[in-house]
């Protein structure tokens, strides 16, 4: 049997050990160009998060003269709105921990990268993705770009993610698990879009979106836009530090379970040739695998 219908991912597993080897590159050789890459990817969450936040609250506003709102409405449509910031990040080349938690298991799978250097991208692109967004909150608290409703809406949705760390074990599991979640969906419409059998830049996009809608749309829990939008709303109205750093401990966690080891390691294993080889060496040969 051919070895590529035993393994069809090979493709996916050479770009992400390319991208892998110039992503511990440049965190060694140009840190200063990394963290700016990191920091776009903040900017970009930054804005497409509080652009969610903003619709939901039109839809919130408006007046049917009856019991039942269009909020419902507004979070579907905010939801689908804010998947376009991973398109955005995918496109401009900028760094996103969450997808390079895949990449560096990848790598450690395959032996291709060192602890120290796995260490150094998660660390640099984790503080740029915090400081771009940052950025965006400073800019925001000393405008009126966020409205008061839209703020009011994002004042309940930290309130609800810090509840998660003050309700104790059970608030933490619950945690834990929408977080899995959360990136199992985001590297799951990477590994599409690294993989090559999609060729059109649109179906890529159109992954990309739904994977992000359907994290938003469920309540799942995302480290790094939890980090932001901490940022945006603790500038402006201030938060309890400490349980939104438990917040983002725990939601790191989870992350890299769904991205790093159900994604990363379990697609790593899958598409493992040389390891599939070495336990089968009656497959080599003529009337073996090719």
């Amino acid at each position: 049997m051919e070895t590529q219908k035993l393994f069809p991912g090979k493709f996916f597993i050479s770009q992400v050990l390319d991208m892998l080897e110039y992503k511990s590159e440049m965190t060694g050789l140009t840190k200063r160009r990394y963290l700016m890459r990191a920091a776009m990817a903040g900017v970009v969450v930054g804005f497409f998060y509080v652009g969610n936040y903003t619709i939901q609250a039109g839809f919130d506003d408006i007046d049917l003269g009856v019991e039942e709102d269009l909020l419902p409405l507004g979070k579907m449509l905010g939801s689908a709105f804010f998947g376009f910031a991973l398109v955005f990040i995918y496109f401009s080349k900028s760094e996103l921990l969450t997808s390079n938690m895949m990449i560096i298991s990848i790598g450690h799978y395959f032996r291709r990268v060192s602890a120290r250097a796995s260490s150094r991208v998660l660390t640099l692109c984790y503080l740029g993705n915090f400081l771009g967004g940052l950025a965006v909150a400073g800019m925001l608290a000393v405008s009126s770009i966020i409205s008061v409703e839209a703020m009011g809406l994002m004042e309940e949705s930290v309130e609800h993610k810090l509840a998660y760390i003050t309700d104790g074990p059970g608030g933490w599991l619950d945690l834990f698990v929408r977080a899995v979640f959360c990136n199992f969906f985001i590297n799951l419409a990477m590994l599409m879009a690294y993989n090559g059998s999609i060729k059109d830049d649109l179906m890529k996009s159109i992954a990309m979106i739904a994977s992000v809608f359907v994290f938003a749309y469920l309540g799942f829990e995302h480290s790094v836009a939890n980090t932001v939008l901490f940022s945006v709303v603790g500038l402006q109205e201030g938060i309890d530090l400490l349980p939104a750093a438990g917040n983002v401990a725990v939601a790191l966690l989870g992350n890299f379970v769904g991205g790093g080891i159900l994604i990363g390691l379990y697609y790593a294993y899958l598409n493992d040739e040389a390891g599939y080889m070495r336990r089968h060496p009656e497959l080599r040969g003529g009337g073996g695998a090719s």
